[in-house]
């Protein structure tokens, strides 16, 4: 039969001390790479220079019409088959 342990702690001192060291590693690289976020992590998608984006225009929101027609033509469609079927 196994043994019951009571542990006061979610963590053990070695995983502690483990966590500490790992962050202290990651600040240091993030610290040599030159950056206070850290390294590709500071920009969302990975893209530091973002050149190629200069001279376009944001899309608009034109999915309301995208489903109007999107709706007519299961409504034109269905009538054609109504008609057929006659």
């Amino acid at each position: 039969m196994g043994r019951y342990i009571q542990q006061n702690e979610s963590r053990s001192e070695l995983q502690q001390r483990l966590d500490a060291e790992l962050r202290a590693k990651a600040a240091a690289k993030a610290k040599a790479e030159g950056g206070e976020g850290g390294g590709a992590y500071a920009a969302p998608d990975g893209v530091d220079d973002a050149e190629y984006l200069r001279g376009t225009k944001a899309t608009t929101t034109l999915a309301p019409a995208w489903v109007a027609i999107l709706i007519a033509v299961i409504v034109i469609f269905g009538i054609f088959v109504y008609q057929m079927s006659r």
